[in-house]
């Protein structure tokens, strides 16, 4: 055996690669995945989008170009996700910690997710998708503020698939709130100590009205969930993507989602025991 191969067998020994919990590329056409029937589908999924900085600076452009890609990509999964009648898309697009990235970085963003609402607001309104924006919209700057809230008023009636949009969010800021609009109920008289329970608290969350996150995805092999959705986490099934956002496609979705469909969910209890799993009625969604 020559010393590469002796080296590279080590390595594979000591260090190997959680593979268990990742999506490896697709390179046998015959081996491409096929997308689950409609009741082993996750009702609502989550995505954290990563990998547009790294998949620009390994191209030797500017991280900006790297965002403008990875816009691409979630054109195309916001569409896939309607055309194979997923319930509710939840898509991390800003964090309250990314305002801390450089000025030009922060502005390209800013810049990229006014140009993604006024090109993309016709034809999501044409399909019967219902935005909604998961975090603090008032701390955004005006142009795109205003932007939001028309997507969001625009939509508000429609039916179909429930995009929710994470800006300016952070998980931890969001259980604040809610604990914060449940002690205003309460000092206002609306409710009693003793009526603030689980369904009390998750109707105080941004994605009020949606079922809990089924499966979580996250691009470029990262396997954390940085703060993101931490209530409605709490028993979804994760798929930890090794490819740059700019590089998600329908295939890899797909594949996720295959993954996702031969999970055996428990959800704590016995196999053949789950509880219910129904979708609420759209008009109980808000």
């Amino acid at each position: 055996m020559s010393l590469d191969k002796l080296t590279r067998a080590l390595g594979d020994m000591f260090n190997p690669k959680p593979r268990y919990i990742t999506v490896t590329p697709v390179t046998d056409k015959s081996a491409e995945p096929v997308l689950p029937p409609p009741q082993a589908l996750p009702r609502h999924v989550a995505i954290i989008m990563d990998g547009n900085g790294r998949w620009a600076t390994g191209r030797g452009l500017p991280r900006s170009a790297g965002h403008a890609a990875g816009t691409e990509a979630l054109r195309e999964i916001i569409r896939a996700s309607d055309d194979w009648g997923i319930g509710a898309l939840s898509l991390y697009a800003f964090s309250t910690e990314n305002w801390s990235r450089s000025k030009e970085e922060v502005g390209a963003l800013m810049g990229l997710l006014l140009k993604y609402f006024t090109s993309e607001i016709d034809e999501l309104d044409e399909k019967n998708v219902r935005i909604t924006i998961l975090g603090d919209v008032d701390g955004m700057p005006e142009p795109q503020r205003d932007a939001l809230v028309r997507a969001m008023q625009r939509t508000a009636k429609n039916t179909g698939l429930r995009l929710n949009i994470a800006l300016n969010y952070g998980g931890r800021a969001e259980l604040t709130r809610a604990a914060r609009l449940l002690a205003q109920a309460v000092r206002d008289g609306e409710i009693e100590p003793e009526d603030i329970d689980e369904d009390a608290f998750a109707a105080r969350l941004y994605t009020a009205g949606l079922p809990d996150v089924d499966l979580l995805i996250r691009t470029s092999g990262e396997m954390r969930t940085s703060n993101f959705l931490p209530w409605q986490l709490t028993y979804a099934e994760m798929v930890f993507d090794d490819c740059l956002w700019p590089d998600f496609d329908r295939t890899r979705y797909m594949k996720c989602l295959s993954v996702y469909a031969g999970r055996d969910r428990r959800f704590g209890g016995v196999k053949g025991q789950m509880p219910s799993t129904d979708t609420p009625d759209k008009e109980d969604a808000t």
